[in-house]
């Protein structure tokens, strides 16, 4: 279900109290070059003006940036078929981390530098996402190219019923124990530190635009992490495994 977060964004709003309002607001003004820490005071409209920029194109773009997008805690993700499971993951979660990786670390890199020295525990939030990032892009392009086209076959082989079937499977348990699972504990025990170093991502009260937006950035993507692991490990991989291992035993 989508929504509309009303807020009354105009051109005599300013862009840090835009962002306070909502940090999904931030990558517009990123996009566009425009400053939104406490210190910069300047009414929008000016600052477009300032930059050539387009005010109602501008402001669109912030409505656009503030829709709420609700997924019911009731969908039975567990009766879906694999290849519309699959999907899901890929173009939900997947493409949600192809996007927001990039912004997120533009965005850390930047106040991480410029705050480290008030927050020293900030240069480890920063090292501690440049791992995650490392780690996850790989990931992601293993399970798209070798794990979900395996899996997507398995579950043909499984529901054809057809006497040949089972010369399609291959060990799928060893991929998925070993690696796949491995890795997500990995995720795990970064967002474990993550969460730790950032007081599960309270940010110090008088704290600034800059410091309150890297802390939603990064609750988001973990909040993201948590059912994309979710329905991988406990609804998608199990299911599969189940589906081979009958196939070897037609």
């Amino acid at each position: 279900m989508v929504s509309r977060n009303y807020q009354q964004f105009n051109g005599d709003s300013f862009a840090s109290d835009i962002v306070k309002q909502d940090y999904k607001t931030a990558h517009v003004f990123h996009k566009h070059g425009i400053e939104f820490c406490c210190g910069v005071k300047w009414p929008l409209k000016m600052v477009c003006d300032l930059k050539g920029l387009d005010l109602d194109y501008v402001l669109a773009e912030l409505e656009n940036a503030t829709r709420i997008i609700r997924v019911s805690s009731s969908i039975p993700f567990e009766e879906w078929g694999i290849d519309f499971l699959t999907e899901y993951i890929i173009k939900i979660h997947h493409n949600y981390l192809v996007i927001s990786l990039p912004r997120i670390q533009f965005h850390l890199e930047k106040f991480v530098d410029e705050h480290k020295k008030k927050y020293p525990y900030l240069e480890e939030v920063g090292i501690c996402f440049s791992n995650l990032y490392k780690v996850t892009i790989p990931h992601l392009q293993q399970e798209e190219e070798i794990i979900f086209p395996y899996i997507r076959h398995i579950a043909h082989a499984y529901h054809s019923k057809e006497s040949y079937a089972s010369l399609l499977v291959r060990t799928l348990r060893k991929p998925v124990n070993e690696i796949m699972q491995q890795e997500h504990e990995v995720v795990e025990k970064i967002f474990h530190q993550i969460r730790n170093l950032t007081n599960n991502y309270q940010p110090p009260e008088s704290s600034c635009t800059s410091h309150q937006l890297s802390y939603s950035l990064l609750k988001e993507l973990d909040d993201d992490f948590v059912q994309h692991i979710y329905l991988e490990n406990e609804i998608l991989f199990p299911k599969a495994i189940a589906m081979e291992k009958e196939l070897l035993q037609r």
